[in-house]
């Protein structure tokens, strides 16, 4: 008999590993007030110091198809960089920027960049470190790749520092007025249509 098909989103918190099992002193996702499914599993990942959307399933068919780069599924990460935000760093972030995967060059995808208005998202905890001297500016990006800090290594390479990373959307599935730490149990009829949408 097949299992239920379930589906959460979460708005991962800085600072939580993007798993159950422990590692170290980090909290974890079995750390929510949540009673997930032990056949459950996150969609992906987000670094333990960025923030934001996280998906998590059963439905293995649909793991299959947001993991495949050939299917184009794009994720948006709204980012704080240091620094202005220039127009010419947008356009080489879309074009694509060489960073460093394991000790090997690597040619980013070209991708969407642009600059927003920082948006109204909750305070991190802790806040960011900034430099009273150096302004800050937010830009949001979306690929449909996910290589190992990637937004980080992409807007280090031309010249803006990422100080706060968060994902905003899988797709055209948003994260919303969530809060950190927040669990939403999706219906099927409501993620599906919107998980296949968003920047083209």
């Amino acid at each position: 008999m097949s299992p239920t098909l379930r589906y959460y989103l979460i708005y991962k918190p800085y600072g939580m590993l993007s798993q159950f099992s422990r590692e170290g002193d980090h909290p974890t996702l079995a750390d929510l007030d949540a009673d997930f499914p032990k056949d459950v599993y996150p969609v992906g990942r987000l670094d333990a110091d960025s923030e934001g959307l996280l998906l998590l399933t059963n439905d293995n068919h649909l793991k299959t198809r947001l993991l495949d780069p050939k299917q184009r599924h794009y994720r948006t990460y709204y980012v704080q960089v240091e620094g202005e935000i220039t127009s010419e760093a947008c356009q080489q972030l879309a074009t694509g920027v060489p960073i460093s995967i394991n000790g090997k060059k690597y040619l980013t995808l070209p991708a969407h960049a642009t600059p927003i208005e920082e948006p109204a998202l909750p305070e991190r905890n802790p806040p960011i470190r900034e430099r009273k001297a150096i302004p800050t500016s937010w830009v949001a990006i979306s690929l449909h790749e996910g290589k190992n800090r990637q937004v980080r290594r992409m807007t280090a390479a031309v010249g803006f520092p990422t100080l706060r990373l968060v994902r905003w959307a899988i797709g055209g599935v948003l994260l919303g007025t969530m809060q950190p730490g927040e669990v939403l149990e999706v219906p099927a009829a409501e993620l599906l249509p919107k998980i296949g949408k968003g920047t083209r």
